[in-house]
């Protein structure tokens, strides 16, 4: 398990990571997400003592990374692939690893296997694929058979296959009652990986709920019907209280009402319905909506302007614009 109390950095006047306080727990996959800037990579690094926090507390199975005995062997974690010497192959790189903390040498074969480099073993990190890399970081993470695994953007530069293999992987690791956090900005595949969300947005703590509540509390839910009894089920709606929104292709939309009871009224007062379908928003239109107005960095979506004139970008900083 992983606890973070009162977690908080600064740097300057900026407050990276402003008093968090949550837990990370066994058993399943805990997702941790936010818009850019938002203090993830630097909670990140104070979990592992990689920053050291300028208050609050974070726990490790009770302890602090620096207390722990062996510290690989609890935790493992990819927070940068690219944090490999490119001169090593994927073999020395973890087997340095391995002598470095204690683990013996056959669980660098091990997990090779596991991460399906085995055939590319003795090959340069510095010849690595970006996906590759991902594999080799992930490699490293599993070298001590942690029980709490910390993942930053994992699927980064995986073809399909890979963002299967990796979604699995964690998915059975979480089964296996290991703590597994991760980090991604890839809405879609989060939808499908993690069952927790812990999210945050300038640094403070938005949401720590499981994933069907999380989309249940930040999105709207309603039930599509389409007929080409019209008036009469307009009629029908009304009668019993039910507003319905007209949507723009011809169908009604009711908020707040299960389909079942929908298809049972209109079956007995023999209106007959060409759709019924239940509607509820993806996770990436509930995350954009808690974290409007969390977002750091705005881009312009009109359309574009003709470019000026180039001027030098030094003149542009000394007025600063």
């Amino acid at each position: 398990m992983i606890e973070l109390e009162g977690l908080t950095k600064r740097y300057g006047e900026k407050v990276a990571v402003n008093h968090l306080t949550f837990a990370v727990r066994p058993g399943l996959v805990t997702g941790f997400l936010g818009p850019n800037g938002a203090g993830k990579s630097t909670t990140m690094r104070m979990i592992l003592g990689l920053d050291r926090p300028t208050a609050g507390d974070v726990r490790i199975d009770g302890r602090h990374y620096d207390r722990l005995k062996d510290p690989m062997k609890y935790i493992g974690a990819l927070l940068d692939a690219k944090a490999v010497h490119g001169g090593r192959s994927a073999y020395h790189h973890l087997l340095c690893l391995a002598q470095a903390n204690g683990i013996p040498t056959s669980r660098v074969h091990e997990v090779l296997g596991t991460v399906g480099l085995t055939a590319v073993a003795r090959k340069k990190a510095k010849n690595f694929s970006l996906g590759m890399g991902q594999r080799l970081g992930i490699a490293g993470a599993l070298l001590g058979d942690p029980r709490i695994l910390m993942f930053d953007e994992p699927v980064n530069g995986l073809d399909p296959e890979g963002i299967h293999w990796i979604r699995t992987l964690m998915q059975n690791l979480a089964a296996q009652g290991r703590t597994v956090f991760v980090s991604s900005h890839l809405m879609s595949e989060m939808a499908l990986t993690a069952e927790h969300l812990v999210v945050i947005g300038q640094g403070r703590l938005l949401a720590d709920t499981s994933m069907a509540d999380f989309i249940r509390r930040n999105s709207r839910s309603y039930v599509r019907l389409r007929t080409p009894q019209r008036e009469q089920l307009l009629d029908l709606l009304h009668r019993e209280g039910i507003t319905p929104v007209e949507a723009g292709d011809g169908a009604l939309e009711v908020d707040d009402a299960r389909s079942e009871h929908l298809g049972e009224l209109a079956a007995r007062h023999g209106i007959v319905l060409h759709e019924l379908s239940p509607r509820q928003a993806s996770l990436e239109e509930a995350f954009m909506r808690l974290t409007a107005e969390s977002v750091e960095y705005h881009a312009h979506t009109g359309s574009a302007q003709a470019p000026q004139p180039s001027r030098p970008w030094g003149a542009d900083w000394k007025k600063g614009s």
